[in-house]
């Protein structure tokens, strides 16, 4: 399939494309004296979570070897980001970004380097942490890049911006960044790039060029109702009954409301009300996700839920109005078309038949926010992480949902070997897209 270029990249004409794959190979060729140290950081890495805004001994780390290969570090960016910059000459700018934090679920993989940590929640409590998102893994292919960058600096010039971010799982990490002073840090970049470790084969990398992830947001209502024992419910205002007519009517924003060829979801996630079978409470609260891939529908899908709610709050006679939270935001990630294409053909040169056409994903990403900040285009790709044979034995007996744990699953376990390997290379191949001589 031949794919646009960006004029503005080096790869843009035969002969870039042909420096860009030596570039590529030299920078490459040290790869494997970094295999062992990058294994055993995954290993701790993963064994050792921490959850958003705790990821202290994980930005250590990577602080610890960006200073060891020359780079100027900033940490304790918005908490505990960290961000290092090694010039290199005249040339672009080339950010990327790892996130580090953990997830807070007890991990289910039986791996010898499973994680058995528990740390404190935002309330105080303890709660066992696993990186059942792959996190671990964005964290140690961006050191590694980020060493086999330092040591041949010959094969490339400008700036390469590795950037850690926490929090991505809250969504507050890359704006606690920006509040930090992320763009007074550093110089701005061309170009901003990501990848996340996903459930395709690895050693594989798939791009997508236009919306790549939704937008998303969770909602908490709280519905009151006038409380009452269970045998006299004509003196109560029944919050639960109210709240069940609210999860039914709000199935019809997305089948009436939206156009039939758009994406958008609404789930209710939790409802929780009452403390025994035979009191009617005094109020109801429902938590709730949508998802969407543009800010247009997300805005119709919150004053949707409103308007709803308030109209089922008014139909049963409550005594007070709702009460609406609106929490854990996404921005859409929309993959600049240019920049999409420079990098995809960068991976066809080096990784040929292992690339593929990711397609548009429901899951969510705050890294967009940061090349907003800048106006800079960027690019988001995926990275497989599953065994390639068991993948493949899945997909033919048609039991990808049973066999093949994704992210957030307690069994998510990327294959060490070729994923580190993979994206360590997809760091380099992609950077270098701009910065190769």
């Amino acid at each position: 399939m031949t794919r646009a270029t960006d004029p503005k990249a080096p790869g843009s004409t035969s002969d870039g494309r042909a420096a860009r794959r030596a570039a590529a190979g030299h920078v490459l060729a040290r790869q494997p004296d970094l295999r062992d140290w990058q294994e055993d950081l995954y290993r701790t890495l993963h064994q050792h979570p921490e959850l958003a805004h705790q990821e202290v001994q994980t930005a250590a780390a990577a602080a610890g070897t960006l200073r060891d290969a020359g780079y100027d570090v900033h940490d304790g960016v918005g908490t505990t980001g960290v961000v290092g910059i090694l010039e290199n000459g005249d040339g672009p700018v080339v950010l990327m970004r790892a996130d580090m934090d953990g997830l807070p679920m007890q991990e289910e993989t039986g791996l010898p380097y499973a994680s058995t940590d528990q740390r404190s929640d935002e309330d105080g409590r303890p709660v066992p942490v696993a990186h059942a998102c792959g996190h671990d893994v964005h964290v140690a292919t961006l050191m590694g890049a980020a060493r086999l960058l330092a040591a041949d600096r010959s094969a490339w010039r400008g700036t390469f911006i590795p950037l850690f971010q926490p929090a991505e799982e809250r969504g507050t990490g890359a704006r606690a960044m920006l509040d930090g002073g992320l763009t007074r840090m550093i110089p701005k970049p061309h170009v901003g790039l990501a990848q996340h470790v996903l459930p395709y084969p690895a050693g594989t990398v798939g791009t997508h060029a236009g919306p790549f992830l939704s937008t998303a947001a969770s909602m908490r209502i709280t519905v009151s109702g006038r409380g009452s024992h269970g045998s006299m419910p004509q003196l109560s205002v029944d919050p639960v009954v109210l709240a069940a007519s609210i999860v039914m009517r709000l199935q019809t924003l997305v089948s009436r409301e939206i156009a039939p060829d758009d994406f958008a979801v609404v789930t209710v996630g939790r409802l929780a009300a009452g403390t025994k079978s035979n009191i009617i409470p005094d109020d109801a609260t429902l938590e709730l996700n949508i998802r969407a891939f543009d800010d247009a529908t997300k805005t119709k899908l919150l004053e949707g839920i409103r308007r709803i709610v308030q109209a089922e709050c008014v139909a049963s006679g409550t005594p007070q109005p709702p009460a609406f939270e609106l929490y854990d935001e996404y921005p859409p990630t929309i993959n600049d078309a240019s920049a999409t294409a420079t990098v995809a053909t960068a991976f066809d040169d080096y990784f040929g038949t292992k690339t593929f056409a990711a397609g548009r994903l429901s899951a969510s990403e705050d890294f967009s926010l940061i090349p907003g900040e800048f106006a800079i285009p960027y690019t988001f790709w995926a990275l497989g992480g599953t065994d390639a044979a068991l993948w493949h034995e899945a997909e033919a007996a048609g039991r990808m949902a049973r066999d093949i744990p994704a992210n957030h699953s307690p069994k998510f376990a990327p294959a060490i070997q070729p994923t580190l390997e993979a994206g360590t290379a997809a760091i380099v191949v992609a950077s270098l897209a701009w910065l190769a001589r």
